[in-house]
């Protein structure tokens, strides 16, 4: 069976700000009881509020930022009991926390060709450290010129487009594109690039990263596909408990890839983020 991550803790973390974003979502800030040190992008946090009103279940959250004290952000759509509680949260409040958990993005190069990433609504939140680290370097790997890297952000309306603003302020190019045309692009984030190709905006030739609803994935993962271009996607998996136990967030994988000696794989544990050539959306 694969395991958890060697670096996974469970512990807890006091709540350090909260602050609304957008037109249903938060920022909740947590303190962890101890230094969890670096990690990658796209890992992600089991979080519960030790509450009544909390479902006993934890729930998966990416990590969204690092504070400079090292705190825990995370980027909260308010949809259920278990958000709804964790919305709820108290200024020092414990929370339960288990992570950092799962595989992230791969690290980029210079060498390789320029980067293109696809987020749809709350999706936006395993790109932002991505940035970052891509920006700086990591591990010995110089940091990527801004203009190698392009992050196009689809909301059904500008309320979806959770803290647009911190991700312009990166320094990269951002395009912003809702379905109702109530901010920046009218239509989708496929649509977007493709106007963006058609332009002569962006190269034909770049990789793709995407996280967002599920059809929104395919559809990238489709232009991929017919374009030969590299794709991987953090998937939003339903989880019971991260760490590969209950088998709740299991995927299925293609023969053709990595992962093809088992028909499924666990998103907890192999994931979330996978190469599109390894596993199935439908």
């Amino acid at each position: 069976m694969v395991a958890p991550p060697s670096d996974t803790r469970s512990l807890h973390g006091k709540v350090v700000s909260i602050r609304p974003s957008g037109s249903d979502g938060v920022i909740l800030a947590v303190q962890p009881s101890v230094d969890l040190g670096p990690m990658s992008a796209g890992r992600f946090f089991m979080l519960r509020r030790d509450g009544e009103d909390s479902p006993a279940i934890p729930r998966p959250f990416s990590l969204y930022r690092r504070g400079d004290q090292g705190e825990l952000e995370f980027l909260i759509k308010v949809i259920g009991p278990g958000t709804k509680s964790l919305a709820n949260s108290r200024l020092g409040e414990d929370i339960s926390v288990i992570g950092p958990l799962g595989n992230g993005w791969p690290t980029p190069s210079l060498r390789e060709t320029p980067l293109i990433m696809l987020a749809g609504g709350i999706g936006s939140a395993s790109f932002f450290i991505a940035i970052q680290d891509a920006l700086r370097g990591t591990d010995g790997h110089p940091g990527i010129d801004p203009s190698q890297m392009h992050f196009i952000y689809g909301g059904r309306n500008e309320g979806m487009l959770y803290d647009l603003e911190q991700f312009q302020e990166l320094g990269i190019e951002v395009t912003a594109c809702t379905d109702d045309g109530s901010h920046g692009f009218h239509g989708n984030v496929v649509q977007a690039l493709q106007d963006h190709w058609q332009a002569g905006r962006l190269p034909s030739k770049a990789r793709l990263w995407t996280c967002g609803p599920e059809p929104m994935m395919r559809a990238v993962v489709q232009v991929a596909q017919e374009k030969d271009l590299e794709c991987w996607l953090s998937l939003e998996t339903y989880m019971g408990c991260g760490v590969g136990i209950c088998n709740g967030c299991a995927v299925f994988t293609c023969k053709e890839g990595s992962l093809g000696d088992w028909p499924v794989a666990k998103c907890c544990v192999e994931g979330p983020v996978f190469a599109a050539r390894d596993v199935k959306l439908d």
